[in-house]
């Protein structure tokens, strides 16, 4: 893209600096579309489940229902706490914002079709998305409020416990892939699983690793069964409970921003990204990145099933899986698949 400006008389620092703001804009623009879509989704998933109908008024199907509310909370007062640290009560929502945008900087959609592919882009990820906690954080404090608070500490440490787990499970998947750059690891696993399928999850060493990044995603996010951080019944609505209009939207934005990030993980970590299924000739004349969306898709569609059908853990029982099970276990995969690599690469 830098080129094709360049190509119209632009000197180089002006044609890369606005092919950056196109490349941002090009992400940024569609996720919050497909933002405001998959809430739509999560909601009619939930209402299937429970047998009712779900969004079905505003719109054709519903479609507009996400827009709608979407204006409502734009239209809305912004009331901010008498007691509440103002500066950082605003910056909260923010900061969570930001940081979800952020991560997807080094999301390769297809190949070469990423913003920054960066060789330790899955160093960036884990950096990135360790400081959505901050948000969450702030929030918590700058409320002045019981609750609020009460929400920023479960989820500091909710978030460090599984994210020391998720490191682990990731070092599993660079061990086989020999890089941290994520289109060399969807390169990576063409052809992987029984010489047919791109993916690792058909591997029986990476599958339990996959089967605990799942889970651990979902304690990243925040979502059910791990949705300890807004337990309606214990905390309000945690630490959103004094927040209004926008700056209560942004944090929505954020999360759900967040949601996708981690479906995308599970497709390029482990079902090879924009690969198609089975690395069959006819099946690649499909553009990458419809498998892509394909892919991750599937993945919400299981966030959305989960959070239907599964009910909330207690607080004990969330860090108990964290750092009694899956802390242990990852440690030893990492163990199991050094050595069999050292085994069957270099003996």
């Amino acid at each position: 893209m830098t080129a094709f400006f360049q190509s119209l008389g632009m000197n180089y620092e002006w044609a890369w600096f606005i092919a950056t703001v196109c490349g941002i804009l090009l992400i940024a623009l569609p996720l919050m579309l497909a933002v405001a879509m998959i809430i739509y989704v999560d909601r009619k998933v939930w209402a299937a489940i429970n047998l009712r109908r779900g969004p079905n008024v505003v719109g054709p199907f519903g479609l507009l229902q996400s827009f709608a509310d979407g204006l409502k909370v734009f239209l809305q007062e912004t009331i901010i706490p008498s007691a509440a640290n103002k500066g950082i009560f605003i910056l909260a929502p923010i900061v969570t914002f930001t940081v979800a945008l952020g991560a997807w900087a080094v999301i390769p959609f297809d190949a070469g079709v990423v913003l920054a592919d960066i060789n330790v882009g899955l160093l960036y990820i884990l950096a990135i998305s360790s400081l959505s906690v901050y948000g969450v954080v702030m929030a918590g404090w700058a409320s002045n409020s019981k609750y609020p608070f009460f929400s920023a500490m479960r989820a500091s440490a909710q978030m460090i416990s599984y994210e020391v787990s998720i490191g682990f499970i990731l070092i599993c998947v660079v061990l086989y892939a020999g890089s941290f750059n994520l289109t060399e690891i969807v390169v990576s696993q063409k052809g992987h699983g029984l010489g047919i399928v791109n993916g690792y999850v058909f591997n029986i060493l990476l599958f339990p690793m996959w089967v605990m990044f799942f889970i651990s995603s979902l304690a990243e996010t925040q979502r059910v069964p791990f949705d300890l951080t807004e337990a309606e019944s214990e905390l309000v609505a945690g630490y959103q409970t004094e927040y209004s209009s926008m700056s209560f939207a942004l944090f929505w934005l954020g999360e759900y921003a967040n949601i996708l990030l981690m479906c995308s993980l599970n497709t390029i970590l482990f079902f090879g990204g924009w690969l198609p299924p089975v690395d069959w000739a006819p099946l690649y004349y499909v553009p990458g990145i419809i498998w892509f969306l394909l892919k991750t898709f599937f993945f919400f569609f299981m966030f959305s099933w989960v959070m239907a059908t599964v009910p909330r853990y207690r607080y004990d029982q969330l860090m108990r899986l964290g750092w009694k099970i899956f802390l242990p276990i990852s440690l030893l995969f990492v163990v199991l698949i050094s050595g069999w690599l050292m085994f069957t690469r270099y003996a």
